[in-house]
C-alpha cells in the first residue's frame, strides 16, 4: 500500500491544528475585569470613585471639542467616550488606560471623512460602517498578534503625524474663532488654510473678543490653580460673562452657540458597498493610530505602575469598544493620554474608575444636555487651540532632528506630508520612509575577506595589515556578515562577483555562520553567483551555515546547485571545522593538499568563538 495516499490528510490536519494552537496561543482572556472584581474591596471602590470623577470633569468638555475637531455634533464625542469608558476595561490589559475619542484620532477621522465625496451633514450616517471596519480590522489584529509590530515604526514618524495633526486642528477652529460664515471644509493643512484666508473679510471682532476671553480664564486658571478642571471653569466663566452681556447688550452679544443636543444611540450600521472602498484607507489608519496611542500610553504607565501589559489584549479592547460605538451612537475610541494620566494621578486601583467616568459623563449628558446650546461655539474653539498647542513638543522635535539624518528625515517626510496631503496618507508615507531608511541600514552585509600572512596562517585581511597578507593562490574565504534578505540582496551579489572576479581566485568559500535572515531573494542571489562563478570557471563552496541557512538554501534547490559535496554546514561546538573541511574541499579541487591551516578570527569575535584564546588551530589539511 503506497504511503502517498495517507500523508495528504495527515498534512491537512497537521496544518488546522497549527492553525488552531496559534489561535489558542493569542493569549486573549475573554473578560479579565472578572477576575478583578472578584477580589474588589471597598477601599478599591472609594479609590476609583475619585479617581473617576477626576477623569469625568476633564473628559465633558474634551469630548465635546473632540467631536468638533472631527466635524461631528458633540454628542458624538460625549457618547463615544461614555461607552469607551464604560465597554473597554471589560477587556483591557491596562487598568489606568481611559479609553475615547482624542484629539490625533478626531483630526485622522476629519481628513478621512473629508476625502471622500459625501457632504458633511451626511458624515453620521456613515460613522457607523467606518467604526465597524475600525473594529475588525482591531480585533483580527489582536487575534493575529500584531500589536507588538507598532515597534518598528519609529517615534520619529509618531511625533512628525502629530505636530502635522496639531496645525490642522488649529487651523480648523480659525473660522470659528473668528466668526467666518463657514468656509468650506478641506481635507489637507494648507488647502484648509488658504480656504480660511479667502474668509478673512467675515472678520467678527466680538467673536474673537469671546475666544480672547476664554483663553485668558483658562491660561489664568491655569498658573494659579492648575490641579482645577480649568477647562470646565473657562467654560463656565465666559458663559457667565456672556449672559450678562446679554442682558445689558441684547442687541450686540449676538454669537453662534453649540447646537442642542440629540441623542440618537444604538443605531444600526447600514454598510454601502461603494463607500466601503472609500473608508478602507482611513479606517485602516485610524485602526492604526489607535493601536500606537494605547500601547505607548500603556506600556508608560505599566512601567509606573509595576504592571504586566499585554498590547494584544489592549487592541482587543479597543476593538470592543470601537464596535460598541458603532452601536450606541459614538466616534472612533482611542488610548488617552491626558485622561490616562489623570486616571493613575488620581489613584485609581483598577478598571472600574473608568466606568465610573463613562457612567458619570453619561448622566451628565442626560441632566445638562439643554444647557449645552448656551456655550459659544468659539469659546470651545479656542480651548480646542490649546489643545493644538499642546501636541507642537519642541523638546521632541528638536532631538529628533539633532539626532540623526534618518530621524530627521522620517519626521519632515511625516510632517510635510501631513500638511500637503491628507494625514492617513502621511502615516503611510512616514512609515514607507521609515522603514526604507532602516533597510537601507540593514541592507548592507560586510563581507570579510580572508588571507593568508607569512608564517601560512588564516587571517582576516584589514586595511592595516593588507600589505602584510600574500594570498596563496587559487583560495579565498569570505565571511558574510549581517543580514542577508531581499533588501541586501542585490549588494551582495554585486560585492560577491567583484571577489570572485578576480583572477587569482580559482575558488571562493563562502562563510555564512554570521549571515542572517537568508530569504528566497538572497537564495536566488547565491544561487546567480555561483552560476556566475561556474561561467567563468571557478568554484563556490559554502561552510558554516547555520540550520535555518541550509533549510532555505535546501527548499530554494540552491543547495542542489551547489553541490552536497561542496556544502559544509556549521558544527556546534567547533564553528571553525566547517570552513577546516571546506578547505579539503578545495585543495581536492585544486589537486594539493599539503597545507597546515591556522584560522584567526577578529578579537570579539575570536573571543566569542573560543573564550580561552581565540585561536583554533586545526589539522593538516592533508
Amino acid at each position: 500500500m503506497s504511503d502517498t495516499p495517507q500523508s495528504t490528510p495527515y498534512r491537512r490536519k497537521s496544518f488546522w491544528a497549527e492553525v488552531w494552537m496559534y489561535l489558542r496561543q493569542s493569549r486573549l482572556k475573554p473578560l479579565p475585569l472578572l477576575g478583578t472584581l472578584k477580589k474588589y474591596t471597598f477601599k478599591d471602590a472609594k479609590a476609583d470613585a475619585k479617581a473617576g470623577l477626576n477623569v469625568a470633569l476633564l473628559d465633558f468638555p474634551q469630548s465635546m471639542a473632540y467631536a468638533m475637531i472631527g466635524g461631528l455634533p458633540i454628542v458624538f464625542g460625549l457618547l463615544g467616550s461614555a461607552i469607551s469608558s464604560i465597554v473597554g476595561p471589560f477587556f483591557a490589559s491596562s487598568r489606568f488606560v481611559m479609553m475615547g475619542p482624542t484629539n490625533a484620532s478626531a483630526v485622522l477621522l476629519l481628513s478621512g471623512l473629508l476625502s471622500i465625496n459625501l457632504p458633511p451633514e451626511q458624515w453620521p450616517t456613515v460613522l457607523p460602517m467606518l467604526l465597524v471596519m475600525i473594529a475588525v480590522m482591531l480585533l483580527l489584529g489582536a487575534l493575529l498578534r500584531v500589536a507588538s509590530f507598532v515597534q518598528y515604526i519609529s517615534r520619529s514618524v509618531l511625533t512628525g503625524y502629530i505636530s502635522a495633526a496639531a496645525l490642522l486642528i488649529i487651523v480648523n477652529q480659525i473660522p470659528l474663532i473668528c466668526g467666518f460664515l463657514s468656509p468650506e471644509r478641506k481635507s489637507t493643512v494648507a488647502q484648509t488654510f488658504m480656504e480660511t484666508m479667502r474668509h478673512w473679510h467675515e472678520f467678527d471682532p466680538l467673536i474673537f473678543a469671546i475666544a480672547a476671553a476664554t483663553l485668558v480664564i483658562f491660561l489664568l486658571g491655569k498658573r494659579f490653580t492648575p490641579k482645577a478642571p480649568n477647562i470646565v471653569i473657562a467654560i463656565v466663566g465666559i458663559c457667565a460673562l456672556c449672559a450678562l452681556g446679554k442682558y445689558f447688550w441684547p442687541t450686540i452679544f449676538v454669537y453662534p452657540t453649540l447646537d442642542v443636543v440629540q441623542i440618537e444611540a444604538f443605531s444600526t450600521p447600514v454598510f454601502n458597498l461603494d463607500l466601503l472602498g472609500q473608508l478602507a484607507s482611513p479606517a485602516f489608519a485610524i485602526a492604526f493610530l489607535c493601536i500606537l496611542e494605547s500601547a505607548s500610553i500603556a506600556k508608560t504607565l505599566a512601567a509606573r505602575s509595576g504592571d504586566r501589559f499585554n498590547p494584544n489584549q489592549q487592541m482587543y479592547s479597543l476593538g470592543m469598544a470601537n464596535l460598541a460605538n458603532a452601536f450606541g451612537g459614538g466616534m472612533p475610541a482611542s488610548g488617552s493620554l491626558t485622561r490616562s494620566t489623570l486616571n493613575w494621578s488620581s489613584g485609581a486601583r483598577t478598571g472600574v474608575s473608568s466606568i465610573i467616568s463613562g457612567v458619570l459623563l453619561l448622566l451628565g449628558l442626560f441632566l445638562l444636555g439643554d444647557l449645552l446650546k448656551y456655550i459659544p461655539k468659539a469659546a470651545l474653539a479656542a480651548l480646542i487651540v490649546t489643545i493644538g498647542c499642546s501636541l507642537l513638543n519642541r523638546g521632541q522635535i528638536g532631538v529628533i532632528v539633532r539626532s540623526t539624518r534618518s530621524d530627521a528625515t522620517a519626521f519632515c517626510f511625516t510632517f510635510f506630508g501631513g500638511i500637503i496631503f491628507p494625514l492617513d496618507t502621511a502615516i503611510y508615507v512616514g512609515a514607507a520612509a521609515s522603514i526604507i531608511l532602516f533597510l537601507r541600514k540593514a541592507a548592507n552585509p560586510e563581507l570579510v575577506e580572508i588571507g593568508f600572512n607569512d608564517e601560512g596562517e588564516l587571517t582576516e585581511k584589514t586595511p592595516e595589515d593588507a600589505e602584510t597578507l600574500h594570498e596563496i593562490p587559487d583560495i579565498s574565504i569570505v565571511h558574510v556578515e549581517g543580514d542577508l534578505f531581499f533588501g541586501a540582496s542585490d549588494l551582495f551579489l554585486e560585492q560577491a562577483r567583484i571577489l570572485v572576479s578576480d583572477p587569482n581566485k580559482r575558488i571562493t568559500v563562502l562563510r555564512l555562520r554570521n549571515a542572517r535572515h537568508l530569504d528566497a531573494t538572497a537564495a536566488m542571489a547565491i544561487a546567480d553567483l555561483i552560476k556566475f562563478a561556474r561561467a567563468h570557471g571557478r568554484d563556490i563552496l559554502i561552510s558554516g551555515a547555520t540550520p535555518d541557512v541550509e533549510r532555505v538554501l535546501n527548499n530554494s534547490g540552491t543547495l542542489d546547485l551547489l553541490g552536497r559535496e561542496n556544502f559544509f554546514p556549521l558544527i556546534t561546538g567547533n564553528p571553525n571545522i566547517s570552513t577546516r573541511n571546506a578547505l579539503k574541499r578545495a585543495q581536492e579541487i585544486l589537486g594539493h593538499k599539503d597545507a597546515n591551516i591556522v584560522i584567526y578570527a577578529k578579537p570579539k569575535q575570536a573571543e566569542e568563538e573560543h573564550p580561552a584564546g581565540g585561536r583554533d588551530e586545526t589539522t593538516p589539511a592533508s
